[in-house]
């Protein structure tokens, strides 16, 4: 199911943490960009909410890396050695676009990252949080705006964390072109 835009899609999801721009990622990378969104939002790594993200994230990482083992890949299952941009697309198509570990992985980690982002409790992320995100991402002020106005759909100044996992699902899974998700950080 490997197609161009999930390819373009996943490339930039390397980028988000390949964030010192060295080409390879480790366990290290994924948990500096938990740690950027945790400062962002005032959270602590201990705090409920800040160990439901960085849990998430670890178990991505375990996921992600065992899908890497068991293809044969250089890396060991659970280990923290580097990844390439093609072991990365390679390790997240088989796992969680063809493979069955989304729901049961990747979507508790993003539903924990949507609820930071809901400041205020109320099941609706607004600008403001929206904007903590798409900075400990990287994302640019105005591919940030893009992105908020695309997913807020139906123009009412908010995005619903339900929502906000879905966008993440399809930008990490869909092949569709015309899905809201794939705007998750702005153009693509």
């Amino acid at each position: 199911m490997s197609t161009t835009l999930l390819n373009r899609k996943l490339d930039r999801a390397f980028a988000h943490v390949d964030a010192d721009g060295s080409g390879s990622i480790g366990r290290d990378d994924l948990l500096g960009l938990g740690a950027r969104i945790l400062v962002g939002f005032g959270e602590s790594p201990t705090s409920p909410a800040g160990s439901r993200l960085a849990g998430g994230i670890e178990e991505i990482w375990r996921t992600l890396t065992a899908q890497l083992g068991a293809r044969g890949d250089a890396i060991s299952p659970g280990g923290s050695g580097a990844i390439s941009p093609e072991e990365f697309r390679a390790g997240m198509t088989s796992a969680f676009v063809e493979g069955d570990r989304f729901e049961a992985v990747f979507e508790p980690a993003a539903a924990a990252l949507a609820g930071l982002c809901d400041t205020d409790g109320d099941g609706a992320v607004g600008p403001d949080g929206f904007w903590v995100l798409m900075d400990a991402f990287g994302t640019p002020r105005e591919d940030a705006a893009a992105a908020f106005a695309r997913l807020d759909g139906d123009g009412d100044g908010a995005v619903s964390v339900g929502e906000l996992v879905e966008a993440t699902r399809q930008f990490y899974t869909s092949a569709d072109p015309d899905v809201a998700g794939n705007w998750l950080f702005g153009p693509l």
